[in-house]
């Protein structure tokens, strides 16, 4: 009954700290990658193409630019509406006297500025390939002049996330590979210490699963544990960037998050489940010189 009550009475304190360790830094790696995601969602929804339109149009010919526009299927629609604005060539001075402080007319006499529509594009027809399909197929609008949006923007912004997912993912591997390694070499040694009860468990006729069960279970608390300590810290770390971040609350997705934390709470035990297993198994099978 002794060796029954020491089966599995081991320290797991350092465990528990490293598998913490490891799972907060994979789950904020998955912070960042939900946080570009929903960055880049957010930057979909207020993409905006300019069209700027011919002058001299009547009132007749700019609505029909505006019809031909929302049939081209490109226009983002928002509580069943298309969103697509008609700016004005005088309001488009107003806004422009307003951000620089200089007057178009002390230098040109006439109004510079042209008539425009400004709509925002939809999920289907983000993305710098799309955009410029955008832009080549409203042109072939009968009196529209010139279409324009935030190329450089736009690029750089799908480029540099791009880069973002490719660098997390990698660091996630790197991190997932060196905690199993970390994990199976720590509860080794953690084991080492049990070798001789586990031996004369066999002795007296006891089964491997019989064996294995005390172990396991630890294993699993454990990991349940670092879970636990991982979310909580990622959750923290989370609270302090948005207090410090100005904006960053905008592309924060709760429900994403949590998910996160679900992902977090199975893979602490299946670390700590499947790193022992490998563990005891060992010394199951090890033979009685081998212990010494």
């Amino acid at each position: 009954m002794n060796f029954n009550r020491n089966l599995g009475n081991y320290p797991g304190t350092l465990i528990t700290i490293s598998l913490s360790v490891a799972l907060f830094l994979i789950g904020f790696c998955g912070w960042i990658a939900l946080t570009s995601k929903e960055l880049i969602k957010f930057v979909k929804q207020n993409i905006e193409v300019q069209v700027y339109l011919e002058k001299g149009l009547d009132p007749a010919e700019t609505n029909k630019i505006r019809d031909e526009i929302l049939k081209t299927g490109f226009v983002e629609i928002i509580n069943g509406k298309p969103a697509v604005s008609f700016i004005t060539k005088e309001a488009a001075a107003k806004a422009f006297f307003e951000e620089t402080k200089e007057s178009y007319q002390d230098i040109l006499g006439d109004n510079p500025f042209r008539d425009a529509y400004s709509f925002k594009v939809n999920e289907a027809s983000f993305g710098e390939a799309n955009l410029k399909k955008v832009k080549t197929e409203v042109e072939k609008i009968k009196g529209v002049f010139e279409v324009d949006y935030a190329r450089d923007f736009v690029k750089g912004i799908i480029s540099n996330v791009n880069k973002v997912y490719t660098l997390l993912a990698i660091v996630v591997i790197i991190f997932f590979v060196a905690t199993i390694l970390l994990i199976n070499n720590t509860i080794k040694l953690a084991l080492y210490s049990q070798r001789f009860i586990i031996r004369t468990m066999q002795l007296v006729g006891a089964t491997n699963g019989f064996i294995q069960k005390p172990f396991i279970l630890k294993g699993m608390v454990q990991g349940l544990v670092a879970s636990l300590v991982a979310i909580v810290l990622v959750f923290i770390t989370q609270k302090i960037a948005v207090s410090q971040i100005e904006g960053l609350s905008l592309i924060q997705n709760n429900y994403s998050m949590l998910i996160l934390g679900g992902i977090l709470v199975v893979l602490g035990p299946v670390i700590g489940v499947s790193s022992t297993f490998q563990s005891i198994i060992r010394y199951l099978k090890m033979d009685l010189d081998e212990l010494y």
